[in-house]
């Protein structure tokens, strides 16, 4: 075998591993965009029924569907270029080797002992909070306009920012790992036709930021005292207090647990995947 067979094979691997990277990252954001997984359905729809029409010879049918293919990409392109925008961002904004920190056991339940010590408080007392944790997505479009605070994650910090009387009580938490790295973010709404009309507006901001990354927003009403959880494009609402503690707990899982066995050596295991 020559060297340039060798090489020839070699780019061959490499192109192949490109395009099947490619093909990964846009279809995991995909998923994670309601808009654009509306956008693909409606593209593979017109695609069945033009394959339909070919098979059952409807020559009209199939007439017509020559010009959707003809002008449907700049079609899609004017009709739908804030979605498109907003998908090729979040393409952009996914870090390659996922999130900023991977918390270990100890410091996982002491994050948990914290959100919900503030949780049950803010309830109570039917304080509105919004608190985003980010995951692989990053958030930095929204850590950026906001107020920095870069502080441990505790209950009365979390208390004292969604207090009434705080500047930033309207605003948005996000959370990075263990620590509270801005006050006062603002989230694009959603705009599902099929959210419940008496929600408002910080459990429309949730439920956006979940459709569009891969965060967890967790959400106390100021009206109601209830508490929500918005991920993976769809809201948990009125959860109970356990309800709320179990889905905080699955939902920070890493994907793979590091263990320490009798000797101290560290050993890797995987997880069951959200």
């Amino acid at each position: 075998m020559t060297l340039s067979s060798v090489w020839s094979i070699f780019t061959k691997i490499i192109d192949i591993c490109v395009i099947w990277c490619m093909l990964y990252y846009i279809l995991k954001n995909v998923k994670n965009n309601v808009k654009m997984l509306l956008i693909v359905k409606g593209v593979i729809i017109v695609l069945a029924v033009y394959i339909l029409s070919e098979l059952l010879q409807l020559h009209t049918v199939g007439f017509l569907l020559t010009y959707v293919f003809d002008w449907g990409p700049i079609a899609v392109i004017v009709l739908f270029q804030p979605e498109i925008r907003s998908f090729l961002e979040s393409i952009g904004r996914t870090k390659l080797l996922g999130r900023h920190k991977v918390l270990t056991v100890e410091e996982r339940e002491r994050v948990v002992y914290e959100i919900m010590d503030a949780v049950d408080y803010l309830r109570k007392n039917k304080i509105g909070a919004l608190m985003v944790i980010e995951r692989d997505v990053s958030l930095q479009e929204y850590i950026a306009p906001a107020t920095k605070v870069y502080a441990d994650l505790t209950s009365p910090l979390l208390g004292t920012i969604f207090f009434p009387n705080s500047p930033l009580h309207d605003g948005g938490v996000i959370i990075q790992g263990d620590k509270i790295t801005c006050a006062g973010a603002v989230f694009k709404t959603s705009m599902d036709p099929n959210l419940n009309k008496k929600l408002g507006t910080r459990h429309r901001a949730a439920l956006g930021i979940a459709e569009e990354s891969d965060a967890v927003a967790l959400i106390v009403s100021e009206e109601t005292g209830k508490i929500s959880i918005a991920v993976d494009h769809e809201i948990h609402y009125n959860l109970s207090l356990d309800e709320f503690r179990m889905m905080l707990v699955e939902e920070l899982k890493p994907k793979t647990e590091i263990f320490y066995d009798a000797d101290g050596a560290e050993s890797e295991g995987d997880t069951d995947e959200r």
